[in-house]
């Protein structure tokens, strides 16, 4: 069978789609969106078969305006989804954030998703998982809307970059299943977002004046790197996924049909519901046909008068004809099925909070005109033990970068003088500033939708006096002009931040990007540190920082003894630095991404943000595979600090093997035929189903699915008479297809799981006077000789050991699966596994992505230390 590669920059002709019907910008060459009908039908995999077939049971008696209520949200600060109360189908309750329950009080603020993926723990992922799933059951609310792999790290000055868990897709992909897995065995319904290409903050958005900006990315590219982490949650059962802002090869996301119905209901399986992100809904038929089956939070996408493109609008739609009933009734039986899928039928709790006011009474319409006011808050705290798990995250990531001469730990008998207001929470309080869009005092997390409310922030000056009562604090990022001579055994401790978050916020002139191509710290911060160094002997700086820093201004500096990225802590960024700083614990955090010398060592699609243009912003993914460090080796440029860099305050030792255990075709088995998935009838259903009930007292703003008696008449005349004359886009059909080769099961083939190598390594703590946690990162090489261009290396899998004391080991195994091994063929469409000839794959193991110790090749089956990696 042949296989080719795809050369950078020739794309295959049905890479991505659309459905949109409407003229679009044109977007670059080779990048296109082609059409993919209809939606597929879900409930066709086993896992999922009970869930399905009680949704059946309860859409089958619903009427039209129940169906077409639960697709949508009742109107923006109204709340949640529409219900059919009288069928026992509540509103469901959706509430952000990326590190916890958003705008809720009595809650856990978590370490960021940037902060968790730097542990590279795995079951710390899953325990941090496990209890914001906790925290949202607690809550009330139904659909947690989280994790977030979109962005994925494309672009250092991204503005979301933290909420996501690092610049890797196999980091994102392993760090989102895992959060999933804990949230979902909860009984809450995650969600995976934001699908796709949503790598920078300014013109995301579509408006009335402008299309959002359109992320060019070539088929390959699209399966390799970005869709990665999605097909993995959707492989761990993802009950939830939210489409992006922008577009993604001329096509918006929330009615691109190929992205929805092509990839991931079909080759990727999924059997959960799909919603748009907020405001971003902008047609009606054309999304409903793309495979949308939620509209959050129901308004256009200007929300002043309480209009929708769905609701009334979608009831018009079937009763006319332009959305068959088919389509209707899968979305919503794709939502029922999950809310089934995860038990919520059964006694799942009530929201009992409000995210428009802390007060115990509020008003119970919040966007209308006149509301009434009752009981909206009844204060339950849900933290539980929580902050341990928050601690070990924030301590577990804290990476060190730099210990010159083994300086750090300190010791508590030193003389310390700290200097930077990033030490102290603000003064104002620390939820002094609405969704986090201010940068004073600790820094624990970045801005926008993806915040949660401090209960208290556990601060590091705090930390540091309980531990050296007499240390000295500048609550200053300025040096002071009267700072006496210090003592050659002085020791300073700078604190310095950059931050950055969603573009619904302006903080101090960033748009929600940052927008220093120099990445600079916020307020001089690195001015600070070199005044400080030129006064003191011993110097330790402190990073809180949603991403990588340029430090090339004094991290050479032979003072600079000691340079820690606490990245986002979140409440307990107090103890979790102390017990560093004074060695009750060895760092073993790791960058989630690299830090480069200079911004233009990445080409300029990497390193600068799109700007404005008349139409539609392109932003072109010209880079292709080569982001991060796959770029820096490609290119052979040195970082400051690699991917996966991070010390210890001792030493390991990896002794590896390595077993081959299952024997790989060239492509997968063929996938196995689709279930059955329900069936109702496809007649247009009478208008007196979307009727207005009598006497029934409107709120403004708020969203129905009712039309008045005329409106519904008429459309049911158009539908039945068949002469409805929508225009429906290039390739519409209304027959449902096989699937593609490479689906099959959720996540894709189910062959693409099989284990192929497992590699147990042998973890020795070889220091004699501290106890550590090592990082074990296995990154695989691809044969020489394939007609594939690959990266140098690709990390494919880590592990983490327990705490080791000075001698102790302990094993922990890698595996590398038929998916890790191959690549994406854009003319078979299909996973190739390019060296099941005999050819020989290179699997490294080592502490970073420029560290790697030991190579073991999986044609003979044997693993050397020592060898020289090819980065």
């Amino acid at each position: 069978m042949a296989y080719r590669s795809l050369v950078l920059g020739a794309f295959a002709s049905t890479s991505l789609a659309a459905s949109v019907v409407t003229p679009r910008d044109p977007v670059p060459a080779g990048f296109v969106a082609a059409p993919y009908y209809p939606a597929p039908h879900g409930g066709w995999v086993a896992s999922w078969e009970e869930a399905y077939s009680k949704a059946e049971a309860l859409v089958s008696q619903m009427t039209l305006a129940e169906k077409t209520n639960i697709t949508s949200g009742i109107g923006i600060f109204m709340g949640n989804t529409g219900s059919a109360e009288r069928l026992g189908f509540p509103r469901m309750c959706l509430q952000d954030s990326a590190l916890g329950v958003s705008s809720a009080d009595n809650v856990t603020a978590f370490p960021a998703g940037i902060t968790t993926g730097a542990t590279f723990d795995k079951k710390l992922i899953y325990a941090r998982g496990v209890a914001i799933g906790e925290e949202h059951r607690g809550k009330g609310t139904n659909v947690y809307l989280g994790p977030s792999v979109g962005p994925l790290g494309r672009k250092p000055l991204g503005g979301r970059n933290w909420e996501g868990f690092g610049s890797d897709p196999v980091l994102q992909a392993k760090a989102a299943a895992l959060t999933i897995k804990g949230v979902q065995e909860q009984g809450i319904i995650a969600t995976i977002k934001h699908l796709i290409g949503n790598e920078q903050e300014m013109y995301r958005m579509y408006n009335p004046f402008q299309p959002g900006y359109s992320a060019n990315i070539d088929d390959r590219t699209l399966h390799e790197l970005y869709l990665w982490p999605f097909a993995e949650s959707v492989h761990v059962g993802v009950g939830s996924a939210m489409t992006a802002y922008n577009a993604v090869n001329g096509s918006a996301c929330s009615q691109h049909s190929y992205l929805i119905n092509g990839i991931l209901k079909d080759e990727l399986g999924f059997q959960g519901f799909v919603m748009s992100d907020w405001l971003s809904h902008i047609s009606g038929v054309d999304s409903a046909l793309a495979g949308l089956d939620m509209n959050m939070p129901g308004d256009t996408n200007i929300p002043l008068f309480g209009f929708s493109n769905w609701h009334y609008e979608l009831s018009r739609s079937v009763l006319n004809g332009s959305v068959p009933l088919d389509r209707l009734n899968d979305m919503v039986t794709r939502i029922v099925a999950t809310w089934y899928k995860f038990g919520q039928d059964k006694d799942h709790p009530r929201p009992n909070f409000s995210s428009n006011t802390r007060d115990r009474d509020g008003l119970l319409y919040p966007a209308a005109l006149f509301s009434p006011k009752g009981q909206v808050n009844w204060f339950v705290n849900v933290q539980a033990d929580h902050y341990l798990i928050a601690r070990e995250v924030a301590q577990d990531a804290i990476t060190l970068l730099k210990n010159n001469g083994s300086f750090l730990p300190l010791a508590t008998s030193q003389s310390l003088h700290v200097f930077g207001t990033a030490a102290q929470v603000n003064p104002d309080g620390p939820n002094a500033c609405l969704n986090r869009a201010c940068n004073k005092g600790t820094l624990g997390m970045g801005w926008g939708s993806g915040v949660a409310d401090y209960p208290y922030l556990d601060d590091p000056i705090s930390a540091i006096r309980k531990r050296v009562p007499g240390v000295q604090f500048f609550n200053t990022d300025s040096f002071p002009w009267f700072h006496p001579t210090p003592s050659p055994d002085d020791v300073a401790i700078v604190f310095i931040t950059s931050d950055a978050g969603e573009n619904s916020f302006t903080v101090e002139g960033n748009n929600g990007d940052r927008n220093s191509a120099k990445l600079a710290a916020w307020h001089n911060g690195d001015e600070l540190v070199r005044k400080v160094a030129e006064k003191y002997s011993s110097v330790i700086v402190v990073a809180q920082t949603v991403g990588p820093l340029d430090l090339e201004s004094w991290v050479d500096k032979p003072v600079v003894k000691g340079v820690l990225f606490q990245h986002l802590p979140g409440q307990e960024a107090g103890e979790s630095l102390a017990n560093i700083l004074f060695g009750d614990v060895s760092p073993s955090g790791h960058l989630p991404y690299s830090i480069t010398k200079r911004a233009n060592d990445f080409p300029d699609s990497i390193a600068n943000l799109r700007g404005f243009a008349f139409g539609q912003v392109q932003d072109t993914y010209s880079e292709g595979l080569y982001i991060d460090y796959r770029w820096l080796n490609k290119e052979k440029i040195k970082p400051r600090f690699a991917f996966g860099h991070g010390l210890s305050y001792t030493s390991f030792s990896f002794d590896t093997t390595i077993e081959s255990v299952t024997e790989l075709s060239l492509v997968p088995p063929p996938r196995s035929p689709k279930g059955s998935t329900p069936v109702y009838s496809t007649e247009i259903p009478p208008a007196s189903e979307a009727y207005w009930p009598t006497g029934f007292d409107r709120i403004w703003r708020y969203l129905y699915s009712w039309l008045n008696k005329d409106d519904a008449d008429k459309a049911y005349a158009v539908g039945i008479a068949g002469v409805n004359k929508y225009n429906y886009p290039a390739g519409y059909s209304t027959v449902q297809k096989p699937g593609p080769a490479a689906g099959g099961g959720e996540g894709g083939n189910p062959a693409l799981w099989d284990i192929a190598f497992r590699v147990p390594v042998t973890v020795k703590n070889t220091g004699t006077k501290f106890s550590g946690r090592a990082s074990v990162q296995a990154y695989l090489q691809y044969p020489e000789g394939i007609p594939y261009d690959t990266p140098v290396v690709q990390l494919r899998d880590f592990e983490k050991t327990q705490v080791l004391a000075p001698g102790e080991t302990e094993t922990v195994t890698i595996e590398l699966t038929r998916k890790d091994l191959s690549v994406w063929d854009v003319e078979l469409q299909n996973w190739v596994v390019p060296g099941v000839d005999g050819k020989r794959y290179t699997i490294w193991i080592g502490e970073a992505s420029d560290r790697l110790f030991t190579a073991c090749y999986t044609d003979t089956g044997v693993c050397e230390g020592g060898k020289t990696p090819p980065v």
